[in-house]
């Protein structure tokens, strides 16, 4: 860390607030109810081979929207038709400033970056024939040449929902005719993958083919929110998603069969999913069907048996039934495309971030279906389950076991990838610096991930911070930040920050974990309580007197320990 990063974490007014904001997580809960043998804090490390990633998504922090040729994407679209809507036109500016990111993760000791490549500004009506943007093949090569000279690793996602506006326009993105292996859109997203792989799979070893494909499915495509808004909730969302599994599938078979044996890489595809646990014994089945339907719908045709989950197909057979129609709403792959899908997954990307409570709704007729109605469920959130900026993300560091545990038995135990993880605060004036209930969360949930894989086996082989960078938080915009590093969006310069969660994360790498007796594990101890909103007398049962003042004297143990830290990253 610079003397003067370190000086903008320091100075008089930023510690003052720091102070105050350390003060009012004294009442604050940053965890819901403490169980002392759940919750205990395991002591130990990683493998030695294990991945520490932090990530970031090209619409959200490159900017150079139209810069030399680049395309427009469904998400220029978006935010372009409001002119109060904030935009992703500059952004982080991480087309001009990458060097500037690559020295922020070299200081944090990071060794692999996970990064997406935007479709449009490589082939800016998205098809090949139209032509390439050579700018953007520069920009993409400079950015991986530089990764690797700081002994960065790249981990490659090809498709982080910026679909080029113009294949949304021809041929309607994601909804093209999904009934074959052999479709338009299938064809141009291998087309892009197979020049993805010509071009920098030399250098790239960890291919990701979709982030998060349920939220373009159902968000992008069914209730339509995000772009391309397209709103067709009874059906949308099944279509897109049945062409994006088939288009993940094409680009796994094309690296598999021409780039394999040269490269010797990974390609894989992240989904997301929240924990689902029952809120009552009777809530079980609904519990599972909800992440059958959420993260099964595309885990299960790719790790599984190249179909989706039997709940998912019974259950939309009853709901044809149930509406009068003479064929589910959820389409069927043909036996030569359940071949051509199953298996098509080098390891599991998964991106977690919270946990809610289902409870079972079934089975009432739904006058207007869609596919929240369809998995007959209901979800909310237990009253001491804290919650972050985003209305979403609740703290609740167990589920995050419970899901790895959950995918090692439901796919057969795969090389898992945790690819994001991370907590929002707010956008406010003064910034928050000091952000403890960030590195609260990630203390409590990477020792969860310990806990999976050296207490459970399950094969966790990388964790990835979302993310490196405050950045353009989708429909959020700027009000959201879940950055290691503060961006003044105010600034021309677009100036990076180091928060306190970016030295905690520097430690985290550096000792792998959390080693008995050394010093980084001391302060884990000292502020284990307090991130749970507890202390060690009323976990143990002690009587005398104590009180949540005791959880706050082991922070104040542990506020000198992080500013020495600071001094010396």
């Amino acid at each position: 860390m610079s003397a003067t990063a370190s000086d903008s974490i320091m100075e008089t007014g930023t510690f003052v607030n720091c102070f105050l904001l350390v003060i009012s997580l004294v009442i604050i809960p940053v965890n819901g109810g403490y169980d002392k043998e759940r919750d205990a804090l395991l002591k130990g490390t990683f493998p030695q081979d294990f991945i520490w990633s932090s990530a970031t998504a090209a619409y959200q922090i490159e900017g150079a929207w139209n810069v030399s040729d680049k395309g427009p994407s469904v998400w220029d679209t978006l935010a372009h038709q409001d002119n109060n809507r904030d935009t992703g036109d500059v952004a982080c500016d991480s087309y001009h400033k990458y060097p500037a990111d690559i020295q922020l993760m070299k200081q944090m000791g990071l060794k692999y970056y996970r990064f997406s490549i935007s479709w449009p500004r490589i082939f800016p009506t998205g098809e090949q024939q139209d032509g390439v943007n050579q700018d953007g093949v520069r920009y993409y090569n400079a950015l991986i040449n530089e990764l690797i000279a700081n002994d960065i690793q790249p981990m490659v996602t090809l498709f982080h929902w910026d679909l080029p506006q113009v294949l949304q326009d021809r041929y309607g993105g994601f909804l093209n005719n999904h009934t074959t292996n052999t479709t338009v859109i299938h064809d141009l997203f291998g087309d892009y993958a197979r020049f993805c792989y010509q071009n920098f799979g030399d250098r790239v070893k960890y291919w990701i083919t979709f982030n998060e494909p349920w939220i373009t499915s159902w968000l992008g495509y069914g209730v339509g929110n995000f772009a391309p808004q397209h709103n067709e909730p009874a059906e949308g969302q099944y279509k897109a998603a049945h062409n994006i599994i088939l288009s993940h599938a094409k680009a796994y078979h094309i690296y598999d069969d021409e780039f394999r044996a040269a490269q010797n890489g990974q390609v894989g595809i992240t989904l997301n999913c929240d924990w689902g646990t029952p809120k009552t014994p009777a809530d079980a089945d609904a519990a599972i069907r909800y992440i059958q339907f959420s993260m099964g719908w595309f885990a299960h045709p790719i790790f599984k048996n190249g179909d989706y989950p039997e709940v998912m197909k019974t259950t939309m057979t009853r709901k044809a039934q149930e509406e009068g129609r003479t064929t589910s709403r959820l389409p069927e792959f043909t036996p030569e495309q359940k071949a051509y899908i199953s298996g098509t997954g080098d390891f599991f990307g998964l991106n977690h971030y919270t946990t809610v409570e289902v409870i079972d709704t079934c089975c009432t007729p739904i006058e207007n279906p869609s596919y929240d109605t369809d998995k007959d469920i209901g979800t909310g959130h237990a009253p001491d389950w804290p919650r972050a900026a985003s209305s979403w993300l609740y703290v609740v560091p167990w589920g995050i076991r419970n899901l790895l545990g959950w995918i090692k038995e439901e796919y057969g135990d795969p090389d898992i990838y945790v690819t994001e993880n991370g907590r929002s605060d707010h956008d406010q004036d003064p910034a928050i610096m000091m952000d403890m209930e960030r590195i609260c969360y990630y203390m409590m949930y990477t020792n969860e991930v310990m806990k999976a894989s050296n207490m459970d086996n399950v094969k966790v082989k990388a964790y990835t911070a979302w993310s490196l960078l405050d950045n353009f938080e989708w429909l959020s915009g700027y009000s959201e930040r879940f950055g290691l590093h503060y961006v003044d969006f105010n600034d021309p310069t677009r100036t990076r920050y180091p928060k306190a969660s970016s030295v905690f994360f520097k430690q985290l790498v550096r000792n792998n974990g959390y080693p008995e007796g050394s010093e980084f594990t001391k302060y884990v101890e000292n502020m284990w309580y307090f991130c749970h909103n507890t202390t060690e007398a009323e976990v143990n049962g002690y009587t005398g007197g104590a009180s949540q003042i005791s959880s706050l004297f082991s922070l104040f143990l542990a506020i000198p320990m992080m500013i020495a830290y600071s001094l010396i990253a």
